[in-house]
């Protein structure tokens, strides 16, 4: 009787392992044939140039005097872009979107990694939520660019924060070979994403060094080496004198003080109650089920990410300008935070009405996200006219 109930539990959990792969086989194919779709197009053009020269890029130096140039004429994303050109330079087209479709899986099993969930499941759904709960799932993900920009730093914020968030977790009482080098290479390449991100992540390597020291525990010499330069690529980039170049373009310094201010509050509320709705509103749910109905309490990991959440939203007061892109960080860690209290959730409640309705409510966010991609295909293959 035992065996046979035991042969079933596995003849379950394979057709479970099935379902999970076949819905991540579909993903993937929705996102190659809609990354194929996407042409080279706006910023791509330009940043295939040398940049103050109408011609093409041949060779790393091109890239080096290119990034000198809009470092001090157009901005300080010096990371960003430079990936952006050595991609347009190196690589051909469907090489470099096989790359994105692979730098959007990465991200998905990041997100996961963070908050310490591996199941095929999670890592499925959240590849849907990236486009589900997304304020520009395009012009974030498959405009190359935007995709340098926002997809490919933010793998590298998640895999820098990663680094103090197991140490925080685990307390490793030795140091571990490679740390000390790879912090600080992260952590200047993390600062020097974007304007928001950038200090968030700084902050939160703050917020993790205070925690241990309250708890007596030991700060490895790595984690304020990795906030020092973290800090700095922060600094390079917010200090680069294509900023007030650019910013000088924007309507709205055209404005008295007042009017500023108002437009800043304008767009951080914009931020909030459009382009972050979604996923807040997933998260909120989530924390109220885990916390407020299993009477579970919030993780200190997940307390550190919804204020890494806050302040990259927030730091985008300070910007004259705030496209919905530039929201694609903060749903990040909002996403880490899903995950993590879905995990939480499974853990306090493991029967098969909660996986189902867990379940149900991820596909459902998940078909929102392939809906997207159905509906961008379906357009550029004439279906819908």
């Amino acid at each position: 009787m035992k065996q046979g109930r035991m042969g079933r539990d596995d003849r379950k959990r394979g057709l479970d392992s099935l379902f999970w792969i076949v819905l991540f086989l579909v993903g993937l194919a929705c996102m190659w044939l809609t990354q194929r779709e996407v042409p080279v197009m706006m910023d791509d053009e330009w940043y295939g140039t040398v940049l103050f020269a109408e011609r093409p890029l041949s060779s790393l130096q091109d890239i080096l005097q290119a990034q000198i140039w809009h470092y001090n004429n157009w901005g300080g994303r010096t990371v960003a872009h430079t990936v952006a050109q050595l991609i347009l330079l190196c690589l051909s087209e469907p090489v470099a979107d096989a790359l994105n479709v692979a730098m959007i899986v990465l991200l998905a099993w990041m997100i996961n990694a963070v908050t310490g969930e591996r199941r095929l499941a999670f890592v499925t759904l959240t590849v849907g939520f990236l486009h589900g709960l997304n304020a520009n799932w395009k012009m974030s993900m498959y405009w190359q660019t935007g995709a340098c920009n926002y997809l490919y730093t933010t793998v590298l914020i998640l895999g820098f924060l990663w680094l103090y968030l197991r140490q925080a977790e685990t307390d490793q009482k030795k140091e571990i070979p490679g740390f000390l080098l790879l912090a600080p290479v992260l952590g200047l390449l993390s600062g020097w994403t974007n304007e928001n991100m950038g200090p968030a992540v700084w902050v939160l390597t703050l917020m993790v060094m205070m925690l241990l020291r309250k708890r007596k525990q030991t700060i490895r010499l790595w984690m304020p080496l990795g906030s020092l330069f973290c800090l700095a690529g922060s600094v390079l980039m917010i200090i680069a004198p294509g900023n007030s170049v650019r910013s000088a373009e924007v309507a709205s310094s055209q404005y008295g003080t007042l009017w500023q201010i108002f437009l800043r509050m304008y767009g951080v509320c914009k931020g909030a109650w459009e382009y972050l709705f979604p996923v807040i509103l997933v998260t909120a749910a989530l924390v109220f089920v885990n916390v407020c109905v299993l009477g579970n309490r919030l993780r200190e990991r997940d307390v550190l990410l919804l204020a890494g959440a806050l302040l990259s939203w927030g730091a985008m007061v300070l910007s004259p300008h705030y496209p919905d892109r530039a929201s694609f960080g903060t749903m990040c860690l909002l996403l880490c935070v899903i995950v993590s209290q879905a995990g939480a959730v499974l853990r306090s409640r493991n029967d098969r009405k909660c996986r189902m309705a867990l379940a149900a409510t991820g596909i459902f966010i998940w078909l929102r996200g392939m809906y997207f991609l159905g509906e961008f295909l379906a357009i550029c293959w004439g279906w819908i006219r």
